[in-house]
């Protein structure tokens, strides 16, 4: 929102000027309206609220986060909140109601009507992150026989109630989904025709089962706006709109980047989360990467006496295990991107392997002529020296690397979030193997 008009509504707020707010809230797009109701003190608040539309206060309370949802319910007279649970989209109601402590919920469950119980009972009752939880079953659906022009004329009786109407739903008398039809087609078709005539039975749709991140990836593949929703029979029960999907897309990617940091994912913003929350999730991790880390003093402590009469070896061990760590990282990066968006599926890890050997052995190679060349100049001129530094930076590239790419399969397999896979814990992993490499090279060429 511009800065001068946060000032203006500002002025609205500490004059109590209610209508010119009012006035003003109008043609604010609803998304911008949370932000002057937190200007506002908490009895102000409601005051703001009450003054929106039924519409416009059911949007701006679906834009509102949990917890000031949470707050502003507590404000509202029960009334108010039957209205506003009415008025809220299936979908956005479900949403609410799984996020706010139980007792609420049970309060707000209490105040709607039988026919919307009936609905939030039936979008709570599938699990948690399904496509059941964010469907809604406001859509517009038609019959085959029906003409355009009669499809038309449903579409402007029904369409007001829908949450989209860019697709139209054609359904048998069991109702069975049989096709989808853009808007676009229908308007631009002979009013005569008949829906059949405009069908090809070919459409996409998903399980109210499925796992929500499926809606993501289809709404990407076949670039569509919404996603019909079927039963085990095949009936349309409702649809999944883009709008839901982009907050899934970005809850999954910050979920998704926070695993690779080794950190637990929060379930919650982090403005919303506290010191002990912050700590909780970071914790075991870090305790986790530490009993890992005992791997590399392991290693370093078998060869303790041997580094101690050749100390020029020490100098390397940052930038050998680093190499190796960055080169692992980098793998895991593009293999876990991969795996998340269909790019490679499990059962092609074979041909995965044979690629990033391929790609290792290049980088190892370009390293490894680099790490020669620092070992002989770090060597006093030495070719031991030089072929230690440089056969070891080659071996444990191409390691780190299998590694970072190796490990995503098969946590992925075992059904644990490849995500993990990547950043500190493939760092940890190739620390380990590197210094192994690094001093058993040593060993071989020196002769400790």
């Amino acid at each position: 929102m511009p800065e001068f008009i946060t000032q203006e509504l500002k002025q609205h707020i500490e004059k109590r000027k209610w209508s010119d707010l009012k006035e003003r809230l109008v043609n604010l797009p609803a998304p911008e309206i949370p932000e002057v109701l937190f200007m506002a003190e908490k009895h102000d608040r409601v005051l703001i609220f009450r003054s929106l539309s039924r519409h416009k206060s059911a949007e701006v309370f679906a834009n509102l986060e949990p917890e000031q949802q949470d707050a502003l319910l507590h404000d509202l007279t029960d009334v108010e909140t039957r209205q506003l649970l009415s008025t809220l989209p299936p979908d956005d109601r479900t949403a609410l109601l799984e996020e706010l402590p139980a007792p609420v919920t049970r309060r707000l469950l209490g105040l709607l009507s039988s026919s919307d119980l009936q609905e939030a009972r039936q979008l709570l009752g599938y699990p948690e992150e399904s496509v059941g939880r964010l469907m809604t079953p406001d859509y517009v659906e038609v019959y085959p026989d029906w003409t355009v022009g009669k499809a038309l004329e449903h579409i402007r009786f029904k369409g007001k109630d829908s949450e989209t109407i860019n697709m139209v739903y054609v359904i048998d008398k069991a109702g069975k989904l049989l096709d989808d039809i853009r808007l676009r087609r229908i308007i631009l078709s002979d009013p005569d025709k008949t829906l059949e005539e405009l069908m090809d039975r070919t459409f996409a749709s998903l399980s109210a089962f499925d796992d929500r991140e499926e809606a993501v990836t289809m709404m990407q593949r076949y670039d569509l706006a919404a996603l019909p929703v079927v039963d085990s029979d095949g009936e349309l029960i409702g649809i999944v709109t883009f709008d839901d999907v982009m907050d899934v897309a970005e809850e999954e990617a910050t979920e998704d980047i926070h695993k690779s940091a080794s950190v637990a994912p929060l379930k919650m913003s982090y403005h919303r989360a506290g010191v002990f929350n912050l700590y909780n999730k970071r914790a075991r991790w870090l305790v986790i990467l530490v009993l890992l880390n005992l791997a590399s003093a392991a290693v370093i402590g078998i060869f303790e006496e041997k580094l101690a009469g050749t100390i020029a070896l020490l100098f390397f061990i940052p930038i050998l295990i680093g190499s190796g760590g960055n080169a692992g990282s980098q793998a895991s990066t593009l293999v876990i991107r991969a795996l998340v968006t269909g790019d490679i599926k499990l059962d092609q890890w074979f041909q995965t392997i044979g690629k990033e050997l391929l790609v290792g052995l290049l980088l190892g190679l370009t390293l490894g002529m680099l790490g020669g060349i620092l070992g002989f100049l770090r060597g006093d001129f030495h070719w031991q020296l030089s072929v230690v530094v440089g056969t070891s930076m080659l071996s444990i590239v191409v390691v780190g690397n299998l590694v970072g790419m190796i490990l995503p399969f098969i946590l992925a397999k075992v059904n644990i979030d490849p995500a993990v896979a990547s950043g500190p814990l493939i760092t940890t992993i190739a620390d380990a193997t590197g210094l192994f490499i690094y001093f058993s090279i040593a060993s071989a060429i020196i002769g400790w």
